[in-house]
């Protein structure tokens, strides 16, 4: 595994769009740009790219973790792969191993990890989605990050994204689990 390089990003967010204020909601993510083995080729067997969850997973998470300013209450994951990999490189990326070592980070998550990924070009554009680490029909949770990487990804590389969130978005008014649900 080839790891170019590793970019944190920590947003404190203390007023909605209309210039409320609202309590700090901390969101931080962690994006590694790393060398795509499997860009130019067509692989069935694409194990080797769980390892890059294996391996990045436990150091971003606990990065991340360290950035916050509460306990996390929300995560989510993406992965924008280049021109010459495959959307499927993505999903391996982020599906199988990925939710496993964040969970340990945060001490636990029983939802679904939220996930986008798809085929771009250098500075494209990506976006993460975060979800209640518990409750997947919390809506208030319901959220997104927009990240990007100037200079990434190049045509064989991928870039793994994981966000965490201590907070919901800012004045939700949408509700929490729906009657019936």
């Amino acid at each position: 595994m080839i790891v170019r390089k590793t970019l944190f990003t920590k947003e404190i967010i203390s007023s909605d769009e209309r210039g409320q204020p609202c309590a700090p909601i901390t969101r931080v993510a962690a994006l590694a740009v790393v060398q795509n083995p499997f860009a130019d080729t067509d692989q069935d067997d694409l194990s080797e790219l769980f390892e890059i969850a294996v391996n990045l997973g436990p150091v971003l998470s606990a990065e991340l973790v360290s950035m916050l300013s509460g306990p996390a209450v929300s995560y989510g994951k993406a992965a924008l792969v280049g021109m010459a990999g495959a959307m499927e490189h993505g999903a391996a990326v982020l599906h199988p191993k990925l939710g496993a070592p964040v969970r340990a980070a945060i001490g636990g998550g029983a939802a679904l990890m939220p996930s986008n990924h798809k085929v771009g070009t250098m500075g494209d554009r990506i976006d993460l989605p975060l979800g209640h680490k518990d409750d997947p029909w919390s809506f208030n949770f319901i959220d997104t990050m927009t990240l990007s990487v100037a200079d990434a990804p190049r045509a064989d590389e991928l870039v793994l994204c994981i966000a965490l969130s201590d907070g919901t978005r800012a004045h939700p008014r949408v509700g929490a689990r729906p009657q019936g649900k």
